[in-house]
């Protein structure tokens, strides 16, 4: 098959020095934001460094020179309060979690240790009948050690993110004050804290987890990596409760502060008046950052466990070819590489000026990081790959040559860059799909919801076609390893993906504490600068993270097949047909019980609000503050409640189907529920990004068009803000969790295949 010219004693170094590498430069990365200070200091600038300095305008304008001291007083009250009430949130929501962990991880242990009735005896191999494996009990034990491991790094990768961006937030808002080039690289760098050690700890803990299992399992690498499946599996289910909990929590803020705020009473977004702001501003923390962490760190986690149970028995693992067999693991480290690269050119090489620099700056970062990536890719298959191996491709083994797999991996990645652009399309307010939204405001909310509903089912055309040619592609060359690998190259990007993606809440914050400091209405257009890029990349974020879900989904659907013992999928046959029906309907179902979760929440948010407004004197004067703490309290405690319905869902249906009817029928709802859930995400993401930019073009006021539009409170802003509240469940809250829905149904299958292959079907052996 051919020799590799990577020895594995340089796989065993460069896998974990590049996982440090990460680690250390987002410590670095964190440094450099903590250099911002909190603190009141006098500014050292003489009078001739306030020139224009490439700004639009002076660096610190007069007004604020008198009062600098309150205003950074009142930026860190503020932090402190979105930090607590973040972090509060979270140890709540990780608490209810930690007992549904457990839970299931009892169960994993259960149903694989009774494949053989707990025996502790070696079986006869999967695969290969000829050789002896570990017992069923030994995967029962590594599934349930691993799937614990990718749950504690899901939920530390959330918790981590969330803190950093509530590290950072009032510090891009104080750094406004410098002009917006400053502001830009304080929230770009502390999204690059994430995303650097969010990348680089979810493959160091994978590292670690298949050297120590390795120790035991030895030559039976069937047997381990069947057992590594865990890790995606724990990766998974804590980013669906970290998804949706956040997700319910930040819109039913955001709403009730939008409708009584904007609509009823007329004052600015992130007043210090409106009762919900501070409870918003947490939201966007924990949805959106915790949630998005946990997410994308689900999907990396099974792409590699995909790429690695194919792989296993393939040659590579038949073999017991190492440094090929780890190829998964030298992609997400490379990438690891080519992110640092690519992030030194939005901090370091280039500097932002004016406004109109900033969505381009962010845009040439994907770009610079697809083109290094492919190189990358090349570099990585040439030198760890043999020139010809084989692949499983349902019962045979293909023959595949290094430059295909290279293929499959480079397909992926470009894909993921084609849906990124055609996200930005439809959403930022820049292109003709939002202006024409942003014009149907004219004759009121109605038009505005059917253009963009129209705008979101015509945006699902392109990245599904990208979705197709990369599945068509990656399957003929290299088979189901093809669909995993083409996924990780989509994911091998993630550390550039997540900063751009966490920038996003990140800039929003930082004008939020603009407005509620009161700083002058410059710095506030600053922030709104930087959070209008921020919303359009944080699009294109759901656009990678959905494309990857559904190629991952895909991928581990295949190994679940081969791993369940299905020679094909017969779509004719009845048990089939009608778990395709079912599988279709479950996002469906998911998106109900999420939406109507946040509606709900909202309603209790809006009737608070209200309360608060019509019963505190002097509250609308000014004079008075208003009670944030109970506004808090309502999100979290719907939040909480509201999230374990929709979990249960998506956790109980693969266990249900799979016992009761079977493989087969098993098999036809996963196929169903990965083809109707990518397009209801994608249209979802899309609208809801699409409403909230319309809303904004018309409150930057930009253009010609867009004057002729506004100002904030007349009836087309009214329009407008109607339509970004339709949205704000949309984009944030159903469909950022679908994608996770079609993974860990996906995923949840393969860890319990051998289960449902020996005694499943129950229902159709007593007929």
């Amino acid at each position: 098959m051919g020799t590799v010219l990577l020895s594995e004693l340089a796989t065993e170094i460069v896998i974990p020095v590049c996982a440090v590498i990460g680690i250390v430069f987002s410590l670095i990365q964190w440094f450099l934001v903590s250099r911002v200070k909190m603190t009141h200091e006098r500014p050292a600038t003489s009078p001739s460094n306030s020139k224009k300095n490439g700004f639009n305008d002076s660096l610190i304008e007069e007004e604020e020179g008198i009062n600098d001291h309150s205003v950074v007083a009142k930026c860190a009250e503020i932090q402190n309060a979105i930090s607590e009430g973040a972090t509060s949130f979270l140890f709540t929501e990780y608490q209810y979690v930690g007992v549904f962990m457990i839970a299931f991880a009892i169960l994993i242990f259960l149903f694989l240790g009774s494949v053989e009735g707990f025996s502790m005896k070696s079986r006869p191999c999967t695969y290969d009948q000829k050789n002896l494996c570990k017992p069923a009990l030994a995967t029962a034990v590594f599934s349930t050690v691993s799937f614990l491991l990718g749950a504690i790094t899901s939920v530390l990768s959330g918790f981590l993110g969330m803190k950093i961006a509530t590290y950072a937030n009032a510090r891009t808002t104080l750094e406004a004050r410098k002009g917006v080039g400053k502001a830009f690289i304080v929230a770009f760098r502390s999204g690059a804290v994430m995303g650097f050690l969010l990348a680089a700890n979810g493959l160091l803990v994978l590292y670690i987890a298949i050297n120590l299992f390795k120790l035991y399992y030895g030559d039976d690498w069937e047997g381990l990596f069947e057992a590594i499946t865990g890790y995606g599996l724990g990766g998974s289910s804590m980013a669906l409760f970290g998804r949706v909990g956040g997700g319910i929590y930040t819109k039913a803020a955001d709403v009730g502060a939008d409708l009584v705020g904007k609509v009823e009473r007329n004052i600015p977004e992130d007043d210090p008046r409106n009762p919900a702001v501070i409870a918003d501003n947490v939201g966007d923390n924990v949805g959106d950052i915790a949630g998005m962490g946990s997410d994308l760190f689900g999907s990396y986690a099974e792409s590699s466990c995909a790429a690695l149970v194919v792989a296993s028995i393939s040659s590579f693992g038949i073999n017991h070819e190492f440094t090929a067999m780890l190829y998964p693991l030298l992609i997400s480290s490379v990438g690891i590489l080519v992110c640092l690269i690519t992030t030194l050119f939005a901090t370091d090489f280039f500097e932002i000026k004016a406004v109109k620099e900033i969505e381009p700056a962010l845009k040439k970062q994907l770009i610079i990081s697809t083109i290094l990536m492919t190189v990358g890719i090349a570099i990585v298959t040439w030198i760890a790959v043999p020139s010809s191996f084989t692949i499983y491709n349902f019962g045979v083994q293909k023959v595949v040559k290094n430059w295909q797999l290279f293929l499959c991996v480079a397909v992926g990645l470009w894909a993921g860059l084609i849906i990124g652009f055609v996200t930005e399309y439809y959403t930022s307010n820049a292109y003709s799909p939002v202006q024409d939204v942003a014009d149907s405001c004219r004759t009121g909310a109605a038009t505005n919801v059917i253009f963009g509903l129209a705008l979101g089912y015509k945006s699902v055309i392109i990245p599904i076609f990208a979705i197709a040619v990369s599945i068509f592609v990656s399957f003929s060359f290299a088979a189901m390893y093809g669909i995993a690998v083409a996924a990780l190259g989509m994911l091998s990007t993630i550390a550039t993906g997540l900063a751009i993606d966490a920038y996003g809440p990140i800039s929003d914050n930082a004008g939020g504490i603009a407005e509620m400091a009161g700083m002058s209405h410059r710095i506030r257009e600053r922030t709104d600068a930087l959070d209008a890029a921020g919303n359009t990349t944080a699009a294109i974020g759901k656009g990678f993270a959905i494309g990857s879900a559904a190629l991952v989904s895909l991928a581990l659907f295949g190994a679940f097949v081969s791993r369940a013992a299905i020679s094909t999928v017969d779509v004719l046959t009845p048990k089939v047909f009608i778990g395709l029906l079912v599988g279709a309907m479950l996002p469906y179902w998911f998106s109900a019980m999420t939406m109507k979760s946040v509606g709900s929440a909202a309603l209790k948010m809006v009737e608070e609000v209200r309360r608060q407004f019509n019963t505190i004197p002097g509250l609308m004067e000014g004079l008075a503050k208003p009670d944030y703490a109970n506004c808090v309290k309502i999100s979290t405690d719907a939040s909480i409640k509201e999230m374990i319905p929709p979990g249960a869902l998506v956790m109980l249906t693969p266990l249900i189907v799979g016992t009761f009817f079977g493989v087969e029928t098993l098999s036809g709802v996963l196929a169903g529920s990965l083809v109707s859930g990518v397009q209801i995400a994608i249209s979802a993401s899309n609208t809801g990004g699409a409403w909230d930019n319309a809303k904004k073009y018309i409150e930057a006021g930009a253009s010609e068009h867009a004057r002729s539009l506004g100002p904030k409170g007349s009836d087309p802003h009214k329009a407008a803000v109607i339509g970004d509240t339709i949205g704000d469940p949309l984009k944030d809250t159903s469909g950022p969790s679908l994608n996770i829905l079609i993974k860990l149904m996906a995923v949840e299958s393969l860890v319990f295949a051998p289960f449902f292959a020996t005694h499943g079907g129950l229902l159709f052996k007593i007929f």
